[in-house]
Order: structure tokens, then sequence, then C-alpha cells
């Protein structure tokens, strides 16, 4: 059954069919004052953002989307690859139209997305940066957060609730209750297979054919704030879940043991790649969260916004 579209929310042709776009805070004083836009990572509607977007407040105007396939927004006639989505972002600004300066503010996949977004349009339109626990286009030649050994041991789990996230993310019951809906729906399942399985490996190497990191930095003096998020706290735990129910052999319960006691400083190395991107950049790290900071630590995200809005340059 379809979603509801809000009251807040609106269908934009983008020419094949029609994105859902959510209008949050008020008007902007004039077309040079920047809006945030949110983009999901992998398999993630708009409603990942709902804590941040209520603690951003009704002053600052901030938009956030479904991807195609997603809850409110028409099946795409093309496959959702990182080059597809960025696309259709492109589209949906343009036709919307969101004349402003973007902070675009994107989470895991949507580092990804977000340099392909670079690489079709340019750094124009692009006022900061704000990069939640992100993946960057090398991430799969250090770590596979897809590694079949660890998803053995965890076998059975369900992530949000070993993660710890269920417990201790920072939205209302109803705003958890309602994202948690969307992604047990057949149309969630179905898209969510498109992106995570079939489309979300390969896009990493296609990212890097471009060989965007020799332009570095990409956005000049734009403001760029990296958020990492502890990743042995996720993995440590499902850890944990699946061997209280007795997954994985020994030897490979020592393998992902191994595994967690890297992860860290994998991540870090990773993180502080994105920030090349800028010559006013800033890494925090997440302390409190694992990959979904977003859900757990929003006030963290809403503070790299702010720390985007305080450094932009004197021209914006």
């Amino acid at each position: 059954m379809a979603s509801t579209l809000p009251s807040n929310g609106r269908l934009v042709n983008i020419g094949t069919h029609s994105l859902a776009l959510y209008t949050h805070g008020s008007e902007p004083r004039s077309s040079k004052d920047p809006v945030v836009l949110f983009v999901s990572g992998v398999a993630s509607d708009a409603l990942n953002w709902q804590a941040v977007v209520r603690l951003l407040g009704p002053s600052l105007r901030s938009y956030t989307y479904d991807r195609s396939g997603f809850r409110n927004s028409e099946s795409s006639p093309l496959a959702p690859s990182a080059e597809n989505i960025a696309l259709e972002l492109s589209l949906l600004i343009e036709k919307a139209p969101i004349p402003n300066p973007l902070i675009l503010v994107g989470h895991s996949w949507a580092g990804v997305l977000t340099y392909e977004y670079i690489a079709l349009k340019g750094s124009g339109r692009i006022a900061g940066l704000v990069l939640v626990d992100a993946n960057h286009e090398t991430a799969p030649l250090v770590m596979n957060v897809k590694d079949p050994i660890l998803w053995t041991v965890a076998a059975g789990v369900d992530p949000f609730s070993a993660w710890g996230t269920e417990a201790e993310h920072k939205l209302t019951q109803e705003e958890w209750d309602a994202f948690r809906a969307a992604e047990a729906t057949e149309k969630h399942k179905l898209i969510e297979h498109k992106e995570a399985v079939e489309n979300y490996v390969p896009s990493f190497e296609t990212l890097r054919k471009k060989e965007l990191s020799k332009k570095q930095p990409l956005l000049g003096d734009q403001p760029v704030y990296v958020i990492r998020g502890t990743r042995s706290r996720d993995w440590s735990r499902l850890y944990k879940a699946g061997v209280a129910k007795g997954n994985g052999t020994e030897e490979q319960r020592s393998y992902v043991r191994e595994l967690i006691k890297t992860v860290d400083t994998k991540t870090e190395a990773l993180m502080k790649q994105f920030l090349k991107l800028s010559t006013k950049s800033v890494l925090v790290d997440a302390t409190e969260s694992g990959h979904f900071v977003q859900l757990t630590q929003p006030d963290m995200v809403v503070d790299g916004v702010k720390w985007v809005l305080n450094n932009l340059p004197a021209s914006s």
C-alpha cells in the first residue's frame, strides 16, 4: 500500500517519472541563501533524517527526498546505479526547482553519490558538504562491509536491534515506527535489492575510474564537515548477538574479532581522504554511534550543518 504524501511533500516530475520531495523550514530570504539537501545511504528513504530535520528547526530551509522506487517516489526506468541516481538528483534539483546554493548532507553510499553528482554537474551549485560516515571510493579496497564471514556469524540477527540503534535512536516513537514500517514493505525490499545487491559494489570501481581524486580540492574552499561513525561499535554488537545464537565456528568467530580490531583505524583513514575535497575541512568522531549517526547522534549532523554555514566563504 502506498504511503500518503504528507502536507510538506510533493511529487516532482523529472521527465521519466516523479520523485517525492519534502520541504522543511522557512522560505529562504533570497535565492543566494544556502539550503540543505539530504541524500540517504544505500536502501534508505527520507525517513532516516527525521530527527536531524526536527533538530535543525524551522529557521533553515531543508529538503529530503525519496529516491526512485522508495516510499512515495515512482520507480525509474533506469537501474539504480550511482551514476543514474546522481542524474536523477540533478533533475530533481532542476525541476523542483531548487535555485539556492546547496549544502549536501549525505550518509554512507551518499559519499559515492555526491562524487558522482560532482562528476556530472561540477561543484558550482555546492555551498558545502556534511558527510556522515560516508563511503569513500576506495573503501572496498581496504574493508568489506558485506564480509560473508561477518554476516555468517550475524545470521538471523536484526541489525538495528543488535547495533543498539533500536534502543538508542533519537527519533520519536512515531518517527521510528514510520521508518521501520517503510523498510518492511515489499516496495522497499524490491528497490533495496536493486541498490544494495546489484549496484552498490560496482559503483565504487565505476567512480574510481573517473579519477576525481586527481582533481582535488574538488570544492575549492567550500566547507566540508566529515563525521566518522564508530564501526567497531556496530560490528562488536553484531558479533555478540550472533554468538549468543550459536552462530559461527570458532575459526569464523576469531576472524570476525580480528576484523573488529582493525575496522576503526581503516575507517579513520578513509574519512581523512574526504578532507582533501576542500582547503577548509574538518573531521569529527561520533564516539557514541555506529554507522547510523543521524539516528543516534543527530545533534552531530546539525552541528555539521551549522559549522558549514559559519565557514562559508565571504562571497557566499
